[in-house]
């Protein structure tokens, strides 16, 4: 049996899903592990999250059991005492054999895998993109709460179908916190968003965009012309998932270095679909151009400093 933890916020649940359902694909039997949705983990989380999978209708997944998961991991007795005597010594901690972790952009050996807990968040498209049409047909929407909200977001989507449509997505919030900016800052830069725009204008003068952003005072500031743009700014909280369903209605979606987003356009069913991401995720991750359009193929790649790679 594969275990698959499911950490994290919707975007990064949604990859692991992924990774999920391609394991089953490939006749693996896998299950995954909720555990750390536990409220009592989630209290010492400076970011609390919830299992938000559940959002969509009629998902389809099995969840290990305690006895199960404990049974994985259990080490032998060999193990055991290594364990112990790297704990005397105060080495490394001795890692358990039995749990594999993501380290790197892409683990090819994932899919080679039997009898293991795996974690991590697998953002990579190359893990699952060739089941990305089964994918979109297993991510069904829920209806807004909201019954008006839930009309608004309908007639938005038929005129995003109807036109050249964009969505752009501006992650700042927690991405502007000091413990997080040396990681994530200053790659979804403002000349990143130009030139994703102006590529998209360039296409056609008359293109549409979508702003999505918790930061609407933001958005107010920068996209206030409604003639280009308009603010989705009434999709929160459990609802925000409907934000996802809107991006993939889209012509074109430009991503934040945010799985959020990336799912909006990995959703996206248009035949005529551009689908646009930063270079890199991270500050501290490399991104070779050549490798980066081999695991995200026919994405555009925009660096920080605005350029095409």
């Amino acid at each position: 049996m594969i275990i698959i933890q499911i950490a994290g916020g919707l975007g990064n649940q949604m990859q692991q899903y992924a990774l999920y359902r391609k394991l089953l694909k490939l006749g693996k039997e896998v299950k995954l592990d909720l555990s750390w949705f536990d409220p009592k983990i989630q209290k010492n989380m400076l970011a609390p999250r919830e299992f938000e999978l559940a959002l969509f209708k009629d998902l389809p997944y099995e969840v290990c059991t305690k006895e199960e998961k404990a049974a994985l991991l259990k080490r032998n007795i060999f193990q055991k005492v290594v364990g112990k005597v790297a704990n005397m010594l105060r080495l490394t901690p001795f890692a358990n054999p039995k749990v594999f972790v993501e380290t790197k952009m892409y683990h090819p050996e994932v899919f080679e895998l039997d009898d293991m807990y795996i974690t991590g968040y697998f953002a990579c498209q190359y893990y699952y993109d060739d089941i990305m049409p089964e994918l979109r047909e297993l991510f069904v929407f829920p209806d807004h709460r909201d019954p008006d909200l839930q009309q608004r977001n309908k007639v938005i989507a038929a005129k995003m179908d109807s036109e050249v449509s964009v969505s752009v997505h501006i992650r700042r919030g927690d991405y502007l916190a000091p413990e997080n900016v040396k990681i994530l800052g200053n790659i979804a830069s403002d000349e990143y968003y130009k030139s994703a725009m102006d590529h998209f204008l360039k296409e056609d003068p008359s293109t549409h965009f979508y702003i999505f952003t918790s930061d609407h005072e933001y958005a107010r500031e920068n996209y206030s012309d409604e003639s280009r743009y308009t603010i989705i700014d009434w999709n929160i909280g459990k609802d925000s998932v409907q934000d996802l369903m809107l991006m993939s209605h889209c012509k074109g979606n430009i991503c934040a270095n945010s799985t959020f987003s990336f799912w909006g356009a990995r959703l996206n069913k248009r035949e005529d679909k551009e689908l646009v991401r930063t270079l890199k995720m991270r500050n501290n991750q490399v991104a070779e151009p050549e490798t980066m359009h081999k695991y995200w193929k026919d994405w555009i790649l925009i660096d920080n400093q605005g350029n095409i790679v």
